[in-house]
């Protein structure tokens, strides 16, 4: 009840603040993704997360990503990416993504988080993982950065108004 979620932009990168605090690292961290599945997997807790989310959004336009974005915070978007990758490319770039970062782990580690968040995710009751059906398919295995991005682009250019 207490809890306030803010989401900006600044230097090109994505920050989210806390009840006015910066946690955009913090949440990205090990100790959070080997307990957010258990967490997320409440339904009090999705239910709040799903409100805050709505509200950052109500006042701008803005790229969200998230395992229930397209189907339960906002089924109305008009473009729905659903992101895939191979598993161990996706641990590979969480592990790089990580060490970079200072953090000490190790691959194995990386790939088992993932994948029992995976299960987790798809299986718990509350706002499961599952791709909307009108979401576009982006498996990302063997994409650069780049191709991502224009991949994405692509689709909402349609969108995009020109005036």
């Amino acid at each position: 009840e207490h809890i306030d979620l803010n989401f900006h932009s600044r230097d090109y990168q994505s920050h989210i603040l806390l009840n006015g605090e910066e946690v955009s690292e913090e949440i990205r961290q090990m100790p959070v993704s080997e307990n957010v599945s258990k967490i997320a997997a409440i339904k009090e807790v999705r239910q709040a997360m799903v409100k805050q989310q709505q509200k950052m959004a109500k006042s701008k336009n803005m790229v969200m990503d998230g395992r229930d974005i397209g189907t339960t915070v906002f089924p109305h978007a008009q473009v729905k990416l659903f992101m895939t990758a191979d598993p161990k490319i996706r641990a590979e770039r969480r592990y790089r993504e990580l060490l970079s970062k200072g953090e000490q782990v190790e691959l194995e580690e990386i790939f088992e988080n993932l994948a029992h968040r995976d299960y987790l995710d798809t299986t718990r009751e509350e706002s499961p993982l599952v791709r909307a059906d009108d979401a576009i398919i982006l498996d990302n295995t063997n994409l650069s950065e780049e191709e991502q991005l224009n991949f994405a682009l692509d689709k909402i250019k349609p969108f995009l108004n020109t005036q």
